[in-house]
């Protein structure tokens, strides 16, 4: 396993993704296609993939199937760091946390808890109990009912030197940029919005070098493509491909709640992968959406 510092690092060397979690008819968790999945991916120059992330439905998974999740990617991954989805309330954390490192996760990401609003204090002390429960790299996704004012974050700084990441899904510019000024390279920035290639441009103007893709599930070489434009500065390939692709993937997202997953499933699906359905209570496209994905991918085929 990587130590905090090194999975840092690794973060901020390119583009990352989060596989889909693969199942069977039965809905139960598919080892093979999900490490066939991985595998492939890992050829695509992803220095880090999340496991049992937001795009691998961690919030309908068992805690008891995350380690399983983890070992499988970590076996298929070879030089790519493998970081599991944590969160869930403080006790339930800390126990999928261990269990990740204990299962060969170089770290870990720390997703909302669940259901309650809760002050700054209550964030603070729930992300240092989760840090200090591992040994393992920290990133806290902020967003929802989770999101760190700056103050939070530079205490948890201090207490915590394994937290050495923050992703963000809120959109809020001006938050986030007063979190880049005054935390500094204390930690590696991630953009972690829906399809986040939709905002990549902004965030970059706010200190965040990389971000995790969704649609390197299963068009990695395009998400690649955008994503080395965007890095230098080539305005006119990031804007085809938004036109030609990711703002009619938007359209097909945005037709149904819950569709930034199905979708991504979808096209995994497409893509010749026995990735499965997605489980309850997200639904599946109809067969006209899947027609509709399977025309979007055209020549992007693997």
């Amino acid at each position: 396993m990587m130590t905090p510092e090194q999975i840092k690092t690794a973060l901020g060397s390119g583009l990352l993704s989060f596989p889909v979690t693969h199942f069977d008819k039965n809905g139960a968790f598919a080892p093979d296609s999900y490490k066939s999945h991985v595998e492939w991916l890992a050829g695509f120059k992803a220095p880090v993939l999340f496991a049992a992330g937001g795009t691998g439905e961690f919030f309908s998974l068992k805690p008891a199937e995350i380690p399983a999740i983890v070992a499988a990617a970590k076996e298929a991954s070879g030089d790519t760091a493998i970081v599991s989805g944590c969160g869930y309330g403080t006790e339930m954390a800390i126990e999928i946390a261990k269990s990740a490192e204990k299962a060969g996760a170089d770290g870990i990401l720390l997703l909302p808890h669940y259901l309650i609003d809760a002050p700054q204090d209550g964030l603070y002390a729930h992300v240092k109990a989760i840090c200090q429960s591992v040994g393992i790299g920290v990133m806290v996704y902020n967003r929802d009912n989770a999101v760190l004012q700056p103050d939070t974050l530079m205490r948890l700084c201090d207490e915590c030197p394994n937290l050495i990441g923050f992703k963000d899904g809120t959109g809020d510019i001006g938050l986030v940029r007063q979190i880049t000024a005054r935390l500094g390279d204390r930690l590696m920035y991630l953009g972690g919005m829906p399809t986040a290639e939709l905002f990549a441009e902004a965030y970059l103007g706010a200190g965040f070098t990389t971000y995790s893709s969704a649609v390197f599930n299963f068009v990695p070489a395009l998400a690649n493509e955008f994503y080395t434009a965007l890095r230098s500065g080539d305005r006119a390939t990031c804007d085809r491909l938004l036109k030609d692709f990711f703002y009619p993937f938007m359209a097909i997202r945005n037709r149904q709640k819950g569709y930034a997953v199905s979708a991504i499933k979808a096209g995994v699906r497409l893509q010749g992968f026995a990735a499965g359905n997605v489980r309850t209570p997200l639904t599946d496209l109809t067969p006209e959406e899947e027609a509709m994905m399977e025309k979007l991918i055209g020549t992007h085929r693997r």
